[in-house]
């Protein structure tokens, strides 16, 4: 008998209202899920269905206007900032479709980064620099680790994106439309990179995406429309049209 998997994300009737002028959007209107640990998730759907909202939700960066997100059980809004800041540090990746990489930094320097902002990793420099040289084995740039972001294409650019992600062994990472400037030649292969990362490391990965061979290869596919789920399957081909 398969053992349950534990549930690492879970949005409990969730509503998220925006205030414009003198009317208002219901960007998310009653959303229920669950996301188990391991997951490779697709939040798919149409532009303005509520996807990157519910993203930003889960990642801390938003807060819903009624009902709950909780991460490993515990509720995001009863958080004080610098129970958020240490969550996003040691519990959530970001992989955003800008590459948001800094521009000053090598790509090793841009790995390395989000474990200098947090001096709770207990690791010595050479542990560190042995982690950081797998990631960029890892994602195919062992040649270009001395180089800055100008000096790399976009799917190089994105693939540091990702080894960044990872460097703080992250139990989620969270992907806002990861393959959206590349590509399809590019986005298939960062797509096939996250994949096997999933599997090696197992990281859960939660996407809001467009791209419908993400859609398709997810363990779980959770597709809105106006804001509220219309499918939400597991092991199934999805469709975001």
């Amino acid at each position: 008998m398969e053992q349950e998997k534990e549930t690492i994300v879970s949005l409990e009737d969730v509503y998220k209202v925006y205030p414009l002028g003198k009317t208002e959007v219901h960007a998310v209107k009653g959303v229920s899920f669950d996301i188990v640990k391991g997951d490779f998730i697709s939040i798919a759907g149409p532009s303005g269905s509520g996807k990157s909202t519910i993203l930003n939700m889960i990642g801390c960066i938003d807060t819903p206007t009624q009902g709950t997100v909780k991460i490993n059980g515990k509720a995001t809004s009863g958080l004080k900032d610098n129970e958020i800041t240490l969550l996003r540090h040691q519990t959530l990746g970001f992989i955003f479709q800008s590459f948001n990489l800094i521009p000053v930094l090598n790509i090793y320097e841009n790995i390395e980064f989000p474990l200098l902002l947090d001096k709770s990793f207990k690791q010595t420099k050479a542990e560190r620099k042995e982690w950081i040289d797998y990631l960029i084995a890892t994602v195919g740039l062992d040649d270009w680790k001395t180089h800055r972001p100008n000096e790399l294409s976009g799917g190089q650019r994105q693939r540091v994106a990702i080894a960044r992600a990872l460097v703080t062994k992250p139990l989620i990472v969270l992907a806002d439309e990861p393959t959206a400037n590349l590509d399809s030649v590019n986005g298939e292969a960062i797509i096939d990179l996250m994949k096997k990362m999933n599997k090696d490391v197992g990281t859960t990965f939660i996407f809001s995406t467009h791209d419908q061979t993400i859609v398709d290869i997810a363990d779980h596919v959770i597709i809105l429309k106006d804001g509220k789920i219309v499918s939400d399957e597991r092991n199934k081909s999805g469709s975001i049209r």
